[in-house]
């Protein structure tokens, strides 16, 4: 059975100030999201499904329906502020999605295999995704899971912060711990971001990072529904909380009943967070071309 890759696009793109997820980066009008199914295909995955909003279904339908038929199965699911656990206390107020934990969950239904995560706006590069289709079609073990592993300095932007899931791993290659680091900005020396206490956290560029590159097994949605019930019992009556999946899992990490695989990748990120971001991730895609990883049109 293929592995199926799960693409989280119902993100707001509130630092770049509009749907970056379809944005055009490539010279026949290719999005990032273009790129990395292609990678996806060749890598051996046999369905995409897309996380999106009722909002942009049209869109992304329009769009990739007719280029991805006959290449590959496609199907959607919709991340909705209103999908949580019955009798939950919620602000009617909430308008923000509940985080990227909550939109891997509700694709439960919809996805009965081995799959990967990606962002719809994250450029993870081929090698990546054959990594990760490897992991997924040879790990037999139910509660292992892997992460495609980044140096930090690999993936940060010259225009502004961006958020990582800093990734603590022990000699056998076993994650041990995973924090949500937010506001992680490059910095001469390397890269710092403001910590929990108030002190600033400072990092050499060589931490290894999760990109939000991973791969599951069927067991995770057990395991992201109870966090998710969590988070919704303390933080439902807040307007922006969201739950991201390296919070979810790490409580599981650390009682040992889940491991997560580093898998190290040497592949460089880039990504639209800002609009600043997009001549360079255009420029990286003619590079790409010219170095013959690309063809000049996908489709």
């Amino acid at each position: 059975m293929k592995p199926t890759l799960l693409v989280l696009a119902a993100g707001m793109g509130t630092r770049y100030g509009g749907n970056k997820q379809l944005d055009e980066v490539g010279p026949c009008g290719e999005t990032i999201i273009d790129y990395s199914i292609f990678d996806a295909i060749r890598a051996g995955f046999g369905k995409i499904v897309f996380v999106i909003r009722r909002d942009i279904e049209e869109q992304v339908k329009d769009r990739f329906d007719e280029r991805l038929r006959d290449k590959i199965e496609v199907d959607y699911v919709f991340q909705e502020i209103t999908d949580i656990p019955e009798g939950s206390r919620v602000s009617p107020e909430r308008k923000k999605p509940w985080g990227t934990s909550h939109a891997v969950l509700v694709a439960a239904e919809n996805i009965k295999e081995p799959f990967g995560v990606i962002n719809a706006d994250d450029y993870y590069g081929a090698e990546s995704f054959k990594i990760l289709h490897d992991f997924l079609v040879n790990d037999k073990d139910p509660n292992c899971y892997c992460i495609i592993g980044y140096k930090l300095n690999n993936t940060l932007s010259d225009h502004g912060h961006v958020n990582r899931g800093v990734c603590s791993v022990g000699n056998d290659g076993l994650l041990h711990s995973i924090v949500e680091t937010v506001q992680i900005e490059k910095k001469p020396d390397g890269a710092s971001a403001p910590g929990p206490d108030g002190k600033i956290l400072k990092f050499t560029g060589e931490e290894i990072v999760s990109m939000n590159l991973w791969g599951f097994k069927q067991s995770c949605f057990s395991f992201l529904e109870e966090a998710f019930r969590d988070f919704i019992d303390k933080s439902g009556m807040d307007l922006k909380s969201e739950l991201y999946i390296p919070t979810s899992l790490d409580k599981y990490v650390r009682s040992r009943q889940i491991t997560i695989k580093i898998l190290m990748t040497n592949e460089r990120w880039f990504g639209v967070t800002y609009r600043e971001d997009k001549p360079f991730v255009v420029e990286s895609i003619k590079k790409m071309i010219r170095q013959g990883i690309y063809p000049a049109r996908i489709y």
